[in-house]
């Protein structure tokens, strides 16, 4: 008789199942690492070629689109908690892995997706992608972090305010140190303001469309939205915000380029240095960084209606095509050109309005692009910098006297916005050309909170718009 036990038989080997949505969610999650790519330019694609597939409905595009941004967006407090769950350096974990920890962290601790299912589809996608030794070390490290919600987790892994608030504000509302100071920085004041710009930045912002003047109306975009899905817009006469999101290349309109899918900031911007009063001559505009096109097309619009030209000037050929995408069918008389506005092919003194929006940091845009908090670095600034002074004092030359620059850019930073225009009219650094500030706050009629002046900073806590700078200048000399 046989006294041995009797041995189990194994289990039978189980194929790991494709999640279709959080793989795609993964692979876009590794194109903006590995490629330094942008989700809103990767993510669309992947969901355009699945919905071909038949792989995807609405509900799997929302919930992918979610997977991908918020934990985009949440990649510093996520990076913390895991670090608070593991037993090695979190620089020692492969990025792969790390994008399926976080985003199976924002499906436990930032959506309503149950506990179980968050973990059980993690690890699932982690057998596909990672294999299983490594889908293990997963289910090992979400177990742990079910066991508090994300404000138990906060206050466990961030520092007390009171101790090191810079540090505190960065885990708490997910960016990095030196984000939090140059926001708090340019916007000034207290707590309450610097955390509500952190949490609006980590909101996700709302779909605004602009009727271009003389090509589109307001009414026209809520007829073709539909009352349901169409509200008026905050500040701005021709814009009109998607309520309940959807595909804005599904418009007519905007597939004819007569409207486009524009910030609200953004259409300010132009708007004003439209606005601003010039004594004679106002028949020749120039944008000197017009790509991708979206100011162009509403300034070459708005010139249109008064008998102006537009010169869309581009340094980048690919992004001279956009510009010219933008503007096509635009009634009025318009030319693109690639140039180089710090070496311009103009003569100065050519044209009446200028408005010259800068390369920058990106920083006011973080609730469109959170990865870029990620990768951009304090001392990318540096290498902006004269770039921005270059692109100012051309603009100011390129002026008549008389004639008026609008200076603007996408972020809040000191460093980027005054401090560049203050150095140039010093003539610190280069040539000096004569000008005075223009009150811009006036040329946006209704938009509260805009400061002291001259210049102007849009908020996103504050106007729901981007971080848009502008400063106008008019040429005096």
């Amino acid at each position: 008789m046989n006294d041995q036990p009797r041995r189990r038989p194994a289990k039978p080997h189980r194929r790991p199942k494709k999640d279709p949505v959080r793989f795609l969610a993964f692979e876009a999650l590794r194109a903006v690492d590995e490629r330094d790519a942008y989700a809103n330019l990767v993510l669309p694609p992947l969901l355009k070629k699945a919905r071909a597939k038949g792989d995807f409905d609405g509900r799997d595009a929302a919930l992918a689109t979610e997977l991908v941004y918020g934990t985009l967006r949440r990649q510093g407090t996520y990076d913390a908690i895991v670090a608070a769950c593991i037993d090695r350096p979190l620089r020692e974990v492969d990025p792969p892995v790390l994008d399926v920890l976080n985003m199976g962290v924002h499906q436990l601790l930032g959506t309503r997706i149950p506990t179980h299912a968050a973990v059980s589809a993690s690890v699932e996608l982690a057998r596909v992608v990672l294999g299983e030794g490594r889908a293990k070390f997963v289910n090992a490290v979400l177990r742990k972090v079910t066991a508090y919600d994300l404000d138990g987790w906060v206050e466990r892994v961030a520092p007390p305010y009171d101790e090191d608030a810079e540090d505190h504000l960065a885990v708490v509302h997910s960016h990095p140190r030196w984000i939090v100071s140059a926001l708090w920085d340019a916007l000034g004041g207290g707590r309450a303001g610097i955390e509500d710009l952190l949490e609006a930045d980590n909101e996700r912002p709302e779909v605004t469309l602009v009727a271009r003047p003389g090509r589109s109306t307001t009414e026209e975009l809520v007829k073709d939205l539909g009352e349901d899905n169409s509200l008026p817009g905050r500040w701005s006469p021709y814009a009109v915000r998607m309520a309940e999101g959807g595909e804005p290349g599904a418009l007519e309109a905007v597939r004819e380029s007569r409207a486009g899918v524009q910030d609200e900031g953004s259409q300010l911007v132009a708007a004003a240095l439209a606005a601003v009063p010039v004594e004679g001559r106002d028949t020749r505009w120039l944008d000197g960084c017009a790509g991708p096109g979206g100011k162009a097309a509403l300034l070459a619009a708005l010139a249109a209606e008064r008998g102006a030209t537009l010169l869309a000037a581009e340094k980048q050929p690919h992004r001279a095509r956009l510009v010219e995408r933008a503007l096509a069918g635009n009634p009025g008389p318009y030319q693109v050109i690639t140039a180089d506005g710090t070496r311009p092919p103009w003569r100065p003194g050519a044209f009446d309005r200028v408005l010259m929006d800068v390369p920058c940091s990106g920083l006011g845009a973080l609730r469109r692009r959170p990865e870029s908090r990620w990768r951009r670095r304090a001392e990318d600034l540096e290498a902006f910098a004269p770039l921005q002074r270059g692109l100012l004092r051309e603009a100011l030359k390129a002026v008549r006297v008389g004639g008026t620059v609008g200076y603007a850019t996408c972020s809040p930073h000191l460093a980027e916005t005054r401090v560049v225009v203050e150095d140039v009219l010093r003539g610190r650094g280069g040539d000096r050309v004569e000008a005075e500030w223009i009150d811009a706050r006036p040329l946006m009629p209704g938009v509260p909170a805009l400061g002291e002046g001259p210049d102007v900073q849009l908020w996103p806590h504050l106007h729901g718009t981007d971080a848009m700078y502008l400063a106008l200048l008019r040429r005096t000399g």
